[in-house]
Order: structure tokens, then C-alpha cells, then sequence
């Protein structure tokens, strides 16, 4: 694919916005918006969404503002606007002093519909939602104009500020814009500008009663705001004539429209109803799971906002919709997290290692690199002792041919530390393994033996005397199927269909034994390390003094393939 100057992939949009700014459109001018309902968390779709809008102003020296579509506000909350505006940030867009609320334009809102009823261009209408559908038509066939189509602009006038004046109870009366009933389009059949809602608004208390759709308000806020390219996602093509005649009817600066791919994930739900159903269902934890697609939710389990913006530049921009493997997610986590995080030691599901011959009540200290990837990084005092703790799965007393870890006998080589032969096991009456006993070799400080003698395995470790107890979570994928949201093709298992039941249930595993190096023991929350041979971990909101508990953010490797195909 082409690329830009800055070494990024050429797309359609950075095109037309290179050819707006050659042809002098909109004065060479780039001034884009991120435009969210607070009716809910952002999810990694806006991720995408922030980061096109966002790195378009930047590229081209624009200007870029945050702004929230609160039009409705039986859906709206401050939680919402408080969440969105703290993910935004995080994700790395920075909107100076342009923070704008659609409220804020209510009364130029309200205005130019009344320019509109004027014109001839919008009636009261008095159908309910049901009756508004009947005669909207079908795919083909026309709809029917409503009854109180030709109501005179002066009745108009007189129902629509009765309307505002709260003379009406819900869903009695809205106004819509006189269009054509028979437009192929369904957007352009006479679509409904302003609805009446009694609910009190999170910024507007109770001064309103009536609310603008958003379609009539999206472009007007575009307008207001001097928006040069509004970036809309595909579902809104088809609204862009109405976009287009909204503002053209008005007479009013017109920015352009352009409509770019959703980001979906596999194994995930992007819908912000299906996400509300799981936090209000008890599925998750809140909003904040580390198993959501929400970006709090993944903040919280360790993804880094650099490895998020190079998961949106590596899916790019296209019109095309298309099903994104969360593996590339993951992929990009991996390889942020390789450069960045320190490397520590830690057992998950520990089992006592005894070294006979390493003298009682000796502490030796040994030289532990942070990152291989940064030397700048350096290296830490790890201390070894008599009694260590290594990983269950590390030692077998009855191992299979190519099994190369720990087994009576067998050789391995611990980690910044010493080669160990087991000899023996301790067992407990019902015959399950609680101690491995073994000798080292004072020779192979450091891990190599001066007689040349090599090993097929090494394996982390944890000082018994020294560990630092903790919780640890291991996150999975949410759902078990690629699609959870896809109905089955029988007729008869889709009718009773709920994604739900597409939930995985092994989604989390909480280990309350885990042992951890010393280092671990004060890190802070969010920070993220690598545990040596399992993968990536940060420090959850949840730890306390004396009471760490971390997140699996990834895996070292992707292993999710290969437990499917075992049936795991």
C-alpha cells in the first residue's frame, strides 16, 4: 500500500482530505469532531473513531473538537460523559478548550426549525409511532403522506411552540420535515426532527420537553462548529442526502460527510445495549471488565493506548465492512508490551522445591535482566534460598518422552540461578505431590556449567522466604464463538437464539495462591510487567498495601487456536 510522507498508510480518506486542501475547499482547512451519545462507555470501535478523527487534525495541522450528542436524555447520564471524556484522553486525543455539548445549541436547533416550518419545509404531525410506520411504505412501495401534512405554516408554528411549551404528553405529537414519501431512500419519507420527551436533562435540567433527532442535529452541530470533514461510520451513508438537504435547506455552512467502516471484533459484541445487558446481567463486573471491549475495560487489564493506536493504523480505513480477528488486537499488545515491560518472575500455581545441598538460612543475590529489549532498563537483585516455589506444570514423576522440565533424575536450569537434578518427591497421604526435592550445582551461578554440559529446559522461579503472596486473574475471551451475535441458520434454534448463550465460561480464573518476586510487591496500580515464561500483567484498581492483585492482559503467545482445537 502507499504511503504518506509520515510513513503512514495512504487511505481514502487522507486522500480526500489531500485533494480538499490542493483545491483550496473549505480554505485548506482541516477541523474534525469526535461526536458521542453519553449513553455509555466507548468501546474500541470509537477507539477507531478517535484516532481517525483525531490523527486527521493532526496530520494536516488542524483542529479537532470533542463533542457530546446529548439529545436524549431518558439515556443520558454524567457517569457516561465523565467515562468518555477520561477514555478519550487516555486514547491520546487532546481537544484544547473545544469541549461542546449538542445542548448547547438547543435554542439555534429549535430556530431553524421554526426557519424550516416557514418555509413550508416541516409540519406538526399528530400520528404515533405505530400509524408513522404504516405509512411510511416499504421497499416497494411508496409511503402515504400523513393526514396533517398540509396543516398551514401558521398552525404549524403555533402546535410546535405549544410543543415546547410542554402542552403535551409524550409521543402525542412530532415535527417533521416535508420531504418525499416516496423517495426510495426510507431516511427522506418525511423523518421526524423533534420528539416530545418529559425527562430531565443532565445539563438542561427541565427546561426542555421536546429534542431534536439525530440526524436533524448532526449536521447542524457540524455547521455550528465550522467542521470541515464529518466522519461518520457506514450505517450513516444512507443518511447523508438528508444530511445534505437539512443544511442546504437552511442555507447554512455545509461541511461534507464521509462514511468509513465500523471496527468488529471476533469473539466480541460491539452493540452498547448488548454490553449494557451484560453489566446489568450480572456477566461481567461493570463496565470496566477487563473482558470488555469497552476502552476502560481494556486500560484496565494492561493495553497501552500506544499498542491501541497501532491496532486502528494496522486495520486501516476502508468501506468495506469486515470482521477484525482479535488476535490482531492481542498481536499489538504483545509486541507494545515486548518493548516496554520489565520482566519479573512469578508462580501462579506454585509447588515447593527443596535444595538439600544449599545451605539453611543462606540468601544469595542474583542479577536479574529487566527487559532484554531495553538494556537501558538494567537488571535487579533477585534473592535465591534454600526453599523456592516453581510452576505445577513444570515438574512430572511420571514424564512422557519429549517432557524436558523437572523430573526425577532430569536436569533444568533455574533462571538467572543454578542448574537443579531432582532426587525425590514428598507426598501428602492421598498421594498428591507437595515438595520436590533436588541439588544444585554451585558451579553454574548464572545458568551455565564451566564443563560445557547444556540442558533442554529452564524454568522461572520464586523465593519461598522472600515471595509476595497475591491474586491473580486470568482474563479470556468473553465469548466462545467467533460471532456470538449470529443467529443459527435453523429457523427453529433462531427463534429461541440469544447471544448469550455464546458467553465462555472459562472467561476468568482467579489464583488466590500466586507467588510473586519481592519487586512486585509495591508496584502501583496500572503499571504492566512480563512474567517470565506466562505472559503479560498489570497491577488491577483492586490491589491494596499488602494485597497485589494483576490482570493477564495477553499471553506470550496465542494459544487461543490451539486450546479450541483441544476442546478447551
Amino acid at each position: 500500500m502507499a504511503e504518506t510522507e509520515s510513513n503512514k498508510p495512504v487511505h481514502f480518506i487522507r486522500q480526500i482530505i489531500a485533494e480538499d486542501n490542493q483545491s483550496g475547499k473549505f480554505d485548506g482547512r482541516v477541523h474534525t469532531r469526535f461526536p458521542p451519545e453519553p449513553n455509555g462507555y466507548l468501546h474500541i470501535g470509537h477507539a477507531k473513531s478517535i484516532h481517525l478523527n483525531y490523527g486527521m487534525a493532526v496530520e494536516h495541522g488542524g483542529l479537532f473538537n470533542m463533542r457530546f450528542d446529548d439529545t436524549n436524555p431518558s439515556k443520558e447520564e454524567q457517569e457516561y460523559v465523565d467515562s468518555i471524556l477520561k477514555d478519550v484522553k487516555w486514547v491520546g486525543a487532546d481537544w484544547g478548550d473545544r469541549l461542546y455539548f449538542a445542548s448547547d445549541y438547543f435554542e439555534q436547533m429549535y430556530a431553524y426549525a421554526e426557519q424550516l416550518i416557514q418555509k413550508g419545509k416541516a409540519y406538526v404531525c399528530d400520528l404515533n409511532a405505530e400509524q408513522m410506520r404504516e405509512h411510511r411504505g416499504t421497499l416497494t412501495e411508496p409511503g402515504r403522506n400523513s393526514p396533517f401534512r398540509d396543516r398551514s405554516v401558521e398552525e404549524n408554528l403555533e402546535l410546535f411552540r405549544r410543543m415546547r411549551a410542554g402542552e403535551f404528553p409524550d409521543g402525542s405529537r412530532t415535527l417533521r420535515a416535508k420531504i418525499d414519501m416516496a423517495s426510495p431512500n426510507f431516511n427522506l419519507r418525511d423523518p421526524v426532527l423533534y420528539r416530545i420527551i418529559h425527562a430531565h436533562h443532565h445539563r438542561q435540567g427541565d427546561k426542555w420537553c421536546i429534542y431534536p433527532m439525530y440526524d436533524w442535529a448532526h449536521g447542524i452541530e457540524d455547521s455550528i462548529e465550522r467542521i470541515t470533514h464529518s466522519l461518520c461510520t457506514l450505517e450513516f451513508e444512507n443518511h447523508r442526502p438528508l444530511y445534505d438537504w437539512f443544511l442546504d435547506e437552511l442555507g447554512v455552512y455545509h461541511p461534507q460527510q464521509i462514511e468509513f467502516s465500523r471496527l468488529n471484533l471476533t469473539y466480541t459484541v460491539m452493540s452498547k445495549r448488548k454490553l449494557l445487558e451484560l453489566v446489568q446481567g450480572g456477566s461481567v463486573r461493570g463496565w470496566d471488565d477487563p473482558r470488555m471491549p469497552t476502552l476502560s475495560g481494556l486500560r484496565r487489564r494492561g493495553c497501552t493506548p500506544e499498542a491501541l493506536r497501532a491496532f486502528c493504523e494496522d486495520v486501516g480505513v476502508t468501506k468495506f465492512d469486515a470482521i477484525i480477528d482479535v488476535g490482531r488486537l492481542e498481536n499489538a499488545m504483545r509486541d507494545d508490551l515486548n518493548r516496554r515491560a520489565p520482566r519479573r518472575m512469578a508462580v501462579l500455581r506454585p509447588l515447593k522445591l527443596i535444595i538439600e545441598n544449599f545451605p539453611e538460612g543462606q540468601v544469595e543475590m542474583l542479577d536479574a535482566v529487566n527487559n532484554p529489549e531495553d538494556p537501558s532498563l538494567g537488571s535487579r537483585q533477585v534473592p535465591f534460598s534454600r526453599e523456592l516455589y516453581i510452576e505445577q506444570e513444570d515438574f512430572m514423576e511420571n514424564p512422557p518422552k519429549k517432557f524436558f522440565r523437572l523430573a526425577p533424575g532430569q536436569e533444568v536450569r533455574l533462571r538467572f540461578a543454578f542448574f537443579v537434578k531432582c532426587t525425590s518427591v514428598e507426598k501428602d497421604a492421598a498421594g498428591n505431590i507437595t515438595a520436590v526435592r533436588c541439588t544444585y550445582d554451585p558451579a553454574t551461578r548464572g545458568g551455565d556449567a564451566p564443563d560445557g554440559r547444556k540442558v533442554k529446559a529452564t524454568i522461572h522461579w520464586v523465593s519461598a522466604q522472600h515471595a509476595v503472596n497475591a491474586e491473580v486473574r486470568l482474563f479470556d475471551r468473553l465469548f466462545n464463538v467467533a460471532e456470538p451475535d449470529r443467529a443459527p441458520k435453523d429457523p427453529k434454534a433462531a427463534a429461541s437464539f440469544n447471544y448469550k448463550q455464546n458467553i465462555n465460561p472459562n472467561s476468568l480464573e482467579i489464583l488466590t495462591t500466586a507467588k510473586l518476586e519481592p519487586a512486585l510487591g509495591s508496584a502501583s496500580e496500572g503499571e504492566r510487567f512480563q512474567f517470565e515464561r506466562l505472559g503479560y500483567f498489570c497491577v488491577d484498581s483492586d490491589a491494596r498495601p499488602g494485597a497485589p492483585v494483576f490482570n493477564r492482559t495477553v499471553t506470550l503467545k496465542d494459544t487461543w487456536a490451539k486450546e479450541q482445537a483441544k476442546g478447551g
